[in-house]
């Protein structure tokens, strides 16, 4: 079904260009995996097709490029099933050197998995959606609990980050991954998925989908994109919707709950940019635009001005937790305290947690932030939480 074809050359380099792939069964399956990574746009391709008619676990060889064009081959672990839905790489144990011209000069290193297997780990699995326009994919993946029960019923979580200069969608694997994998654990789906202006490696027109709408040009992505998940599996509850992200993704995540009051029921939006006219204004000019202004006189003016959160404070329905370092050096902690005042005005009930002494990451209160987030979901889409005053999960040796 598929063949590689490497360019007779020196340098030991593949691009997408040079791979010529032939299928008559699958969509797209050269390419499954456009994965943005620290800024940097990784393509993950088939060398061979894997036979999609055998069910289980079967080994795949696979290309990774880099936007430079620097590719690396590597070995992995795929399984099919009877709900086969698109490829679930369970994890890459092999590193291999190719040369030139595609022949295997040695194994470099297999990694070992076996104490993360025998503590319940199971990785993600990946999916693609439909943006709101109907037409555009959007990659995603889909964390879930290590007991997870495709009986029961799950809420399920975001987690964002509106871009625009990168992507939030999560393939790689870290020991802190608070916001997603261990989130997940407490009892939740949890998903990354891209949107619409988001990375600029994956087309110009993507990426200028938000210009001139820096706050609300993903947020209705995201919530097709949930949407269409609950539709398509019957364990998540799309009454039970929560909603979290840091920085852009806590401007993201506080403008969603506002702008889809019914939607979405819970949010924790961590140091967010909620009021663009107080923040760095050469990435909010850069990336939102400033329009030029000629009057009839010839006289001209520069306007510029992106959406504010405070400003739908009104529409609060859901349970909103505002976090924010107080000496927070990138975005200003009056980002929250604006939303703050706007929420108290309109007479809103809602939850804050400042930490004292953090700037733009939580520092030595990570730990702290991910137990109060953890209560918060807990309490708000599970009906399930400790309301002990001592945390008793960080006082353990």
């Amino acid at each position: 079904l598929c063949k590689l074809h490497i360019v007779d050359t020196m340098a030991p380099v593949v691009t997408p260009q040079d791979m010529v792939v032939y299928s008559t069964e699958l969509p797209k399956p050269d390419i499954f995996i456009e994965q943005v990574q620290d800024g940097t746009a990784v393509t993950v391709t088939y060398v061979q097709t894997p036979d999609m008619s055998i069910e289980g676990e079967q080994e795949v060889q696979l290309c990774v490029t880099d936007c430079g064009g620097n590719a690396v081959f590597t070995t992995a672990t795929m399984t099919v099933t009877p709900d086969y839905e698109g490829p679930k790489i369970l994890g890459v144990t092999t590193n291999t050197l190719y040369d030139n011209m595609g022949r295997k000069v040695m194994d470099l290193e297999t990694a070992d998995f076996s104490q993360l297997f025998m503590a319940g780990y199971k990785f993600p699995e990946t999916f693609v959606v439909k943006a709101a326009d109907g037409i555009t994919d959007l990659h995603g993946v889909m964390y879930k609990p290590f007991d997870f029960d495709s009986t029961k019923v799950y809420p399920i979580i975001e987690y964002v980050y509106p871009g625009p200069q990168t992507e939030a969608t999560n393939y790689s694997w870290s020991k802190g991954m608070d916001r997603i994998d261990r989130l997940a654990q407490i009892g939740f789906v949890v998903i990354t998925v891209g949107n619409r202006g988001g990375h600029p490696n994956r087309s110009k027109w993507y990426h200028n989908f938000g210009y001139g709408n820096l706050r609300d040009y993903g947020l209705e992505d995201q919530k097709v994109a949930v949407q269409q998940l609950a539709a398509r599996h019957k364990f998540i509850d799309i009454s039970r919707v929560g909603i979290h992200g840091h920085s852009g993704g806590g401007f993201m995540s506080t403008a969603a709950i506002l702008t889809y009051p019914d939607f979405y029921k819970v949010a924790v939006s961590c140091a967010g940019n909620h009021d663009n006219s107080i923040y760095n204004r050469w990435w909010s000019e850069t990336h939102h635009g400033v329009k030029e202004v000629v009057s009839e006189k010839g006289d001209t003016t520069f306007k510029y001005d992106i959406k504010k959160n405070h400003e739908l404070a009104k529409n609060l329905k859901g349970r909103l937790l505002l976090v924010h370092g107080d000496i927070d050096d990138n975005v200003h902690p009056a980002n929250t305290t604006r939303v703050v005042n706007a929420l108290i005005r309109a007479n809103k009930r809602f939850e804050m947690l400042y930490l004292p002494g953090q700037r733009h990451g939580f520092g030595d209160m990570s730990e702290y932030f991910f137990w109060r987030m953890a209560d918060f979901y807990s309490r708000y889409l599970l009906e399930d939480f400790e309301n002990t005053v001592d945390i008793p999960q960080m006082n353990n040796d």
